[in-house]
């Protein structure tokens, strides 16, 4: 039965015929907008430095596996505020493996008591198939090599990818709207020519203040919009004394999740969510996991600044 669910997810995922492909999924966003933002880098008014590992659908065979490195540090030139950063990710799926590399550029002005970040983003993704296609015993499938939009031999293709994002933030709350992959890179391989879709983002976050001053609510909502298919989670994180936090997440129709994070000494940051599957693959998986570590710095004191009060990872 895994194997079974291998082929049709190597094949929605991996082949992408119809623009289908999907960038991977994300339970730690709210700490990660640089990933898909482009808008947000510098925001934070200091160098920032993350790591990423997701591990999902443990168990099951060719489920996805993503790991990514971003830093974005602000800068000024000419007197305008601006930002500038790298993003590294690698995605495996299946036997679908795909490399992206983009440079992050933001211009970020003030806006009343917050600022306003304008970005794109530039770089290649590589894509790399090797199949290995196994049709069950008995059964009346078509085999792939008389399907001329299935891959049957190694493929390996670069090309060219763009983002756009805008950002909004103060010390009550942030908002942000992004679109990736904006030219819907073409995938040239021998047999056929897949795209990747523009993916639509929307995230929003605000931090509410309670009785106690040690704690505060970190209520946030994400979106994703994709070839018709929309994707929404909505997290709510208590943190304590701005060093520990914790709570539940909840993406639609997908999954369940626990998070909790602290920050450690001189402005390192650990997060680790946990989820647990709502749809019918919680048969075949123990859940995913997911882990980002921080660190973030002001140049002028080279270690973390005491008036950042936000526990989001830029």
């Amino acid at each position: 039965m895994k194997k079974f669910g291998l082929v049709i997810l190597t094949v929605v995922s991996a082949c992408g015929v119809c623009g289908a492909q999907q960038d991977p999924a994300s339970t730690l966003y709210m700490f990660n907008i640089a990933n898909y933002n482009p808008g947000s880098a510098g925001a934070s008014g200091m160098f920032s430095a993350t790591a990423s590992s997701r591990q999902q659908w443990v168990g099951f065979d060719g489920a996805p596996f993503t790991t990514s490195f971003n830093f974005n540090v602000p800068f000024n030139l000419f007197g305008a505020r601006n930002g500038a950063g790298l993003t590294i990710m690698s995605d495996i799926i299946g036997f679908d493996n795909n490399i992206s590399i983009s440079g992050d550029y933001a211009y970020i002005m003030s806006i009343g008591t917050g600022s306003l970040g304008i970005g794109i983003n530039m770089g290649m993704i590589n894509t790399n198939i090797k199949p290995s296609w196994s049709i069950p015993d008995g059964s009346d499938f078509t085999p792939a090599q008389q399907d001329p939009l299935i891959p049957n031999n190694s493929e390996n293709f670069v090309a060219f990818d763009a983002g756009f994002g805008i950002y909004f933030e103060n010390d009550k709350y942030y908002a942000g709207f992004s679109v990736s992959h904006i030219n819907q890179p073409k995938i040239k391989y021998s047999e056929t020519t897949p795209y990747i879709s523009r993916h639509y983002y929307a995230t929003a976050g605000y931090t509410v203040l309670l009785p106690n001053p040690s704690f505060e609510l970190l209520p946030s909502v994400w979106g994703l919009f994709n070839n018709g298919v929309a994707q929404f989670s909505a997290t709510t994180l208590l943190e304590y004394n701005r060093k520990v936090w914790g709570g539940l997440s909840y993406r639609s129709g997908d999954a369940l999740a626990g998070i909790i994070g602290l920050e450690l000494y001189n402005g390192i940051k650990i997060c680790y969510a946990y989820d647990f599957p709502l749809s019918e693959i919680r048969t075949t998986t123990s859940g995913s996991h997911e882990i980002i570590v921080n660190y973030c710095f002001d140049f002028s004191l080279g270690k973390s600044s005491m008036k950042y009060k936000s526990i989001r990872f830029l």
